[in-house]
């Protein structure tokens, strides 16, 4: 007999969480004006809103924590995540930063100017935010599969080549100052990008004269899908092929809240020397010393020991398994969903779960609101609110998908919670007829609305 899959791991400690009931939620929602970020955490039974800092460190990481060195200037803690860098990613320069967005901000404030054009493969929220904030353009090169939730392709996160040669040779170089590569693309649905796609884009950069920088918040899903779906790749460890990858970038920025396993934490890596600089005195301004950069000791000593940890391929394994029991079991019951399934969660297609809502009622949204109050399971919208406003027309931008994204976290649920989220979504299918009505805003903020917007009843 073969034996069945099993999780890679034990657990060591729990947390408790509570169920509430249908009139508490309804109350809750309506406090939080229908924004589920404003949901207080203990409301929330099984929180899928993000896998971003909510993943379960191992006993390993919480060791490594108490050896931090917490010097102001040269501390241990950062030699060895400037060492664990050089190892994995192939990069001597690196900055320190509290967060992905901060690394963004950092690295943006070096290199992105007003009228700037920055191509990329569906750019996440926060890094259209730093680019338009900038009086810049975002330009969406992905890959036409992409858009089309039931069409199979192995990375849909991939670039059109010609669609980006198109950008790079119709405007002024000058204005192009970097390619983002998003690894995996997660407003597609944490879909990964081939690395034949990775060298290719690279070569279009060098051939025009710009920068490659990869948006590397899941680079070791993305060197998953590599392993799995690529010819020529089976047999390479994941850290062999994430060197490979990032030998076709000039620099990457990370949110280690993901595929390093830690709460908090980020950081810039750079192959140009006289960028690394310029970048440093935006750091030392806006995070802290190049050699801590707004994180502690004890968290850069995490960070280390969690980015060797999901670089493994038992762990990468059991964490994408996960993903894929909880979209076959939503599947069995007749869902839409993104395929095929992506490395972080399941994407539910809000458009055919919801057919009666119109487009102006922000359907995606609606939809993560009854999934909560059917639940208490939390997820997020990645659909028009997020699209946010044109900056130009201020016109609602709305996308070509409109998807409620459940984001896993790392090592935290086990599959009897996946099983109850996909009951509970069965639950709001079975009674989808009945929704008719969706939301209208009462107040947004001017940039990543999505976050804080008010919302009501349309």
């Amino acid at each position: 007999m073969e034996l069945p899959f099993a999780e890679s791991y034990k657990i060591k400690m729990v947390e408790a969480i509570r169920k509430s009931t249908r009139e508490e939620r309804e109350k809750w929602l309506k406090e939080a004006y229908y924004n589920l970020f404003n949901l207080r955490s203990e409301y929330v039974y099984i929180d899928l809103l993000t896998d971003s800092g909510t993943g379960a460190m191992s006993d390993k990481q919480w060791s490594a924590m108490m050896l931090g060195d917490e010097s102001y200037a040269g501390a241990s803690s950062y030699l060895i995540m400037k060492d664990t860098i050089k190892k994995l990613f192939g990069f001597n320069d690196f900055l320190p930063t509290h967060q992905g967005r901060a690394a963004e901000n950092v690295l943006f404030s070096v290199l992105v100017k007003e009228g700037d054009i920055v191509p990329g493969n569906t750019h996440f929220d926060t890094t259209k935010g730093h680019i338009e904030f900038r009086k810049a353009t975002a330009v969406d090169c992905t890959i036409e599969d992409s858009f089309h939730p039931t069409k199979y392709h192995p990375f849909k996160g991939n670039f059109d080549l010609e669609k980006l040669e198109n950008v790079l040779k119709s405007n002024p170089i000058e204005k192009i100052p970097v390619i983002i590569v998003t690894i995996t693309c997660n407003s597609s649905g944490g879909q990964p990008v081939s690395m034949q796609n990775l060298k290719d884009v690279y070569s279009l950069a060098q051939k025009y004269g710009t920068k490659v920088f990869f948006d590397s918040a899941r680079f070791a899903e993305n060197a998953y899908f590599i392993k799995m779906r690529e010819d020529g790749y089976q047999n390479k460890t994941i850290k062999e092929i994430v060197k490979e990858m990032y030998q076709y970038a000039d620099g990457m920025t990370m949110s280690s809240k993901k595929d390093a396993i830690v709460n908090m934490g980020g950081f810039i890596g750079f192959r140009d020397r006289k960028l690394y600089e310029e970048a440093s005195v935006y750091n030392i301004m806006f995070e802290g010393f190049v050699t801590y950069g707004g994180m502690s000791g004890r968290d850069m000593n995490a960070l280390s020991q969690g980015l060797m940890e999901s670089t493994e391929f038992e762990y990468l394994d059991t964490r994408i398994r996960q993903i894929a029991y909880l979209g076959e079991r939503l599947k069995k019951f007749g869902i839409p969903l993104l395929e095929p399934f992506g490395g972080h969660g399941i994407f539910i297609d809000a458009k055919r779960f919801l057919p009666n809502i119109p487009k102006e009622e922000f359907i995606a949204q609606t939809l993560a609101v009854e999934i909560y109050l059917e639940s208490g399971v939390r997820a997020v919208e990645i659909g028009t609110l997020l699209a946010d406003r044109d900056p130009v027309t201020r016109e609602n931008r709305y996308p070509a998908m409109e998807l409620v994204r459940l984001a896993i976290p790392r090592r935290v649920y086990t599959n009897s919670h996946m099983d109850y989220v996909a009951a509970a979504i069965e639950n709001v299918f079975e009674r989808r007829d009945k929704i008719t009505k969706g939301l209208k805003i009462l107040q947004e903020a001017p940039i990543m609305r999505h976050f804080t917007v008010e919302l009501d009843r349309a």
